[in-house]
Parts: C-alpha cells; structure tokens; sequence
C-alpha cells in the first residue's frame, strides 16, 4: 500500500547503478537514538539477556520531552520476578558493560515479544505503537495478539 506494485522490505539497501545489484545495509528500526548517540539494539540485547532470570526482551524507543528515551521490555524466566534489585542488576550491568547511554529510561515486565514468522524480534511494531503510529505488519506476526499489551502500556505511559 505504500509502493503500489513494488515489494517494501523494511531494510536499508545500496542500489548499484552499473550493475542493478543490491547491497543490504542493515534493518532501518534497528537504531536507537537517545541524546543523538547511536546504539545498536544487540549491544543490550548481549548483556540483559544473560541474565537468567529473563527469558527474553524487547529494546525500543519512545519520542519523549524532545529526545528519545529507551524502554527495556522483559519477559521473564519462569519464577522470576522484576524486582528493583533485578532492574538495578541490569543498569549496572549495562553501565558497565557497554555504556552510561545504554541503560534504559524504563524497565518494564512484558508477558510476551512480538516476533515475525521468521524469528525476528519487532521492535519496529512496538517502536511504532509507543510512539502513537500505527502498526501495518500484523500479519507478518507469529504472535501479533502480543502488541495487545504494548497498546497498554502507550495508555500508562501517556499518563506520566
């Protein structure tokens, strides 16, 4: 609907004029952009998730007071719960590990993570929820009865 006629992938590509050839340069919701510095959602994603007591997350931005401020999203291992102990584990973690930049704004619990067919986290979904625009991929979802909880969270956070 947005190309009529032509396939959108969602990726950054390279079209080489000479040969017609494409070079794909990456996922285009892949950045995250707090205060201007550029970080790469698998520079969290190596930290918080050797925890064991999560069993999985979700890392997004959320336009906020003009910036962007980072939201972590936690799905935890069975028996665990996210404690301010837990959330203070993960900051030091990333604080240390990676950066001061890194460590989220918002740590929240999450029941489920939206994931393609193809086994991709969709934190282009979330991101997009998150910031009031609409979600237009829901049937590339495994599990798109999970943004159910992300719409929520928009409500909760529209409060603050």
């Amino acid at each position: 609907s947005v190309f009529p006629n032509v396939w959108r992938h969602g990726d950054w590509v390279l079209i080489h004029g000479d040969t017609g050839g494409i070079t794909f340069l990456g996922r285009s919701d892949f950045t995250l952009k707090p205060s201007g510095v550029r970080i790469g959602p698998a520079e969290i994603y190596n930290v918080v998730e050797r925890f064991k007591e999560i069993a999985d997350s979700m890392i997004v931005g959320q336009d906020w007071k003009g910036d962007q401020r980072i939201i972590l999203f936690v799905k935890l291992a069975q028996g665990f719960q996210l404690t301010e102990d837990l959330k203070n584990k993960i900051r030091n973690a990333l604080r240390e590990e990676a950066s001061p930049r890194h460590v989220p704004a918002l740590i929240m619990e999450a029941p489920d993570i939206p994931y393609t067919f193809n086994m991709k986290k969709v934190e282009s979904s979330v991101t997009n929820l998150l910031n009031g625009r609409p979600v237009t991929n829901r049937d590339a979802l495994v599990n798109p009865e999970s943004l159910g909880f992300y719409e929520r969270v928009l409500l909760e956070l529209q409060k603050e």
